[in-house]
């Protein structure tokens, strides 16, 4: 786990800003936070190096794209043996449709998010999965509705 860095009132209105609008120039970053441009950019800079700041990015819309489909797989691994664990993170690594897998506790091992065209796709996808890695038990959840979904995390 990382350390935590401080942030103050200034950090935190830069960083929701930049969450909702990464491209924003500094000047008007500068005027959301109260700073001058050079101030405002000295922080941005520190929030970058501190790796607070991973990345910027353009959040795009899935249906235009015909990724429209998400689809939650929820997965029990036949090994918890490392060579099966290094196989299935690259396998997991590899697919471009994997958006996110995750290691969970409880009842499942993996829950993986998913973005692909309809249910043929989502098949095809899950038949390169299992060439590539053997699977325990393996169930998938369709998004019928993205009631709330966001890449902001609350400050």
């Amino acid at each position: 786990m990382s350390e935590i860095v401080e942030l103050d009132d200034i950090d935190r209105r830069l960083l929701r800003a930049v969450q909702r609008d990464a491209g924003a120039t500094v000047e008007s970053l500068a005027e959301i936070a109260g700073l001058s441009r050079n101030a405002c950019w000295r922080r941005l800079k520190r929030l970058e190096e501190t790796g607070v700041i991973l990345r910027r990015v353009a959040l795009l819309d899935a249906d235009k794209v015909g990724r429209g489909l998400t689809v939650f797989i929820a997965v029990r691994c036949p090994s918890h043996a490392p060579d099966w664990l290094e196989s299935f993170a690259r396998a997991v690594r590899r697919l471009t449709e994997i958006e996110a897998a995750y290691r969970m506790t409880g009842d499942l091992d993996y829950l993986i998010k998913a973005r692909v065209r309809d249910v043929g796709d989502y098949d095809r996808l899950y038949q390169r999965l299992i060439r590539e890695v053997a699977l325990g038990d393996v169930s998938a959840s369709f998004v019928m509705e993205a009631i709330r979904e966001t890449t902001e995390i609350a400050l």
